[in-house]
């Protein structure tokens, strides 16, 4: 119930901001974050909300006294959205960092880390030619890999 009465937004300078729809009026501003707010999801069953920002960390808030509970850390790049499984027992977060990372919400361990490959992953440029090192460097980023002689 508190998620209907309640909507969220997010914003350049660090902050949540919890809205009550039927007044307009902002009845909580959550703080903690470091960088831009880049997104929020409440819990399913309303009681808590996720939240990702480009400071490369989720937080936990609790709806009713506005304290963060948990912080997670693990992405190398800014979180861009995070989202509750219906079970409520999950959370995603997706990051620039190109994974996509599940946590277990009692704990705040990470489950899992997804990671489509790349379109050269693993490949071996070792000693190419006729090369920029423009185009060496576009390759590695895109999974190529280049072993140093010893």
């Amino acid at each position: 119930m508190v998620a209907l009465l309640q909507p969220k937004s997010t914003s350049n300078d660090q902050t949540i901001r919890l809205w009550d729809i039927f007044s307009y009026q902002c009845i909580r501003i959550l703080r903690g974050h470091t960088n831009k707010v880049t997104s929020v999801t409440f819990s399913p069953d309303g009681r808590f909300l996720a939240s990702g920002s480009y400071d490369r960390t989720i937080r936990v808030w609790d709806i009713t006294s506005g304290k963060c509970l948990q912080i997670w850390s693990g992405h190398y790049g800014s979180v861009k959205s995070v989202a509750y499984h219906p079970n409520s027992h999950i959370l995603a977060s997706s990051s620039q960092d190109e994974t996509i990372r599940l946590w277990n919400i009692q704990t705040g361990k990470g489950i899992q880390i997804l990671r489509s490959p790349r379109l050269y992953e693993g490949m071996n440029i070792t000693g190419v030619t006729g090369l920029t090192e423009a185009q060496i460097a576009n390759l590695k980023a895109l999974g190529a890999v280049e072993f140093q002689e010893s």
